[in-house]
């Protein structure tokens, strides 16, 4: 999967600086085509794998909700916090200067397939949350084991259909991002900034993946160690859902987390755990801020911003843009961004989207690796 992954990037990238309109016409409409077929299926994912992990937790299913909402708020605002010192001390030192204009638009697609979810992303982790824990409440052994082959059915589907058009997906995403000129053309206006956040963003996995091996008592490597695959789709796709079914996979090859914590976690963190997007969108703020109004929020602006924007964060879908996008009330009520503040802030947010993204999924396993060492010194304190 790696080197499908690389490969696919890189031969979308090469046909994205040769292409006409014509391929480009192509391109896009399949581009939209295995995006609609990736993203209908992230529905199901999460009610195939969500709800039967709660009725297997069972009493212990509602606290560890909780625990989890927990975990990833605490990542959230924790990497926004991280961004925030990172800015004061290192943006004022930059000399950055924007220009977005310049990029061409992509022609319209042969034909338009529509292809609609069967519930929004949201719906389906409420759903599955919601569903999961009435099936434990009233031991519905019946629908409990019709979930178990529901996910059975949903694993075929990811390995089988999601998995082989992942390569293809990715391809034709850089090749619309090369031929627009996203890569060539703006890339380069904040290239310093979004080296500076990668960076950040390794920082903070690092920290993760510690934090969770003190707590859990197990070496963090035996877990992210296998985080490659999912890493470079995340890259290629910009969404933690749609990388959903690469991340389940991953996790799954790891000897440290249980199957139980991993199939729960998994799915749920990949839709309310944003830490790269948060840190990428704090610490951008910041540099936008810097460069069209020449100075940078205040200490107690940026603090109320980072504690809403892990609320918010929590409730964005894991779609490409989203945690910007639920934001956007934020950036102008909080931080005042006017009309232009606003534009240039998404479009240097669009240019990383992809490493935050990544982040978002290799982070998920450090979450999951604290969840199964809360699980097993609970069941070491009961004598289970």
């Amino acid at each position: 999967m790696p080197v499908r992954l690389v490969v696919a990037l890189g031969i979308g990238i090469a046909i994205g600086f040769v292409a006409n309109d014509a391929v480009m016409q192509v391109v896009v409409t399949l581009q939209k085509l295995l995006g609609a077929v990736v993203m209908f299926a992230i529905p199901l994912i999460i009610i195939g794998f969500i709800a039967p992990s709660i009725t297997k937790l069972g009493s212990n299913a509602s606290r560890l909700l909780w625990i989890a909402l927990i975990l990833a708020y605490i990542s959230s605002i924790g990497a926004a916090f991280f961004a925030v010192a990172s800015g004061y001390a290192i943006i004022p030192n930059l000399n950055i200067v924007s220009n977005v204009s310049g990029n061409r638009e992509l022609p319209a697609v042969i034909f338009d397939l529509q292809i609609p979810q069967i519930m929004p992303v949201m719906s389906a982790l409420v759903f599955s949350v919601l569903i999961g824990l009435a099936a434990v409440w009233n031991k519905a052994d019946k629908f409990i084991g019709a979930l178990d082959e529901f996910q059975k059915m949903v694993i075929s589907i990811v390995t089988k259909v999601i998995i082989p058009i992942l390569p293809f997906f990715i391809a034709c995403t850089f090749c619309s991002l090369t031929y627009e000129g996203s890569i060539t053309k703006q890339l380069p206006v904040f290239l310093v900034v979004i080296l500076i956040v990668i960076a950040g963003h390794f920082l903070w996995l690092a920290l993760l993946y510690l934090l969770a091996g003190a707590y859990s008592s197990k070496n963090p490597l035996r877990v992210l160690r296998h985080y490659g695959p999912a890493y470079l789709t995340a890259v290629g796709t910009m969404s933690s859902a749609a990388t959903l079914p690469v991340a389940l996979g991953c996790a799954r090859k790891s000897d440290a987390l249980r199957r139980d914590m991993l199939d729960f976690g998994i799915p749920l963190f990949a839709n309310i755990h944003l830490c790269g997007s948060v840190l990428t969108e704090t610490f951008f703020v910041m540099t936008v801020s810097q460069t069209l109004y020449g100075t940078l929020p205040s200490p107690t602006t940026l603090a109320l911003f980072c504690l809403l924007l892990g609320i918010f964060a929590i409730g964005a879908p894991g779609v490409p843009g989203g945690t910007v996008m639920a934001s956007l009330g934020l950036i102008v009520s909080v931080l005042g961004f006017d009309a232009t503040g606003t534009a240039l802030m998404l479009t240097i947010f669009a240019l990383q989207d992809s490493f935050g993204t990544a982040c978002n999924v290799t982070g998920d396993g450090a979450l999951t690796l604290m969840l199964t060492g809360y699980m097993e010194k609970r069941e070491k304190r009961s004598g289970k």
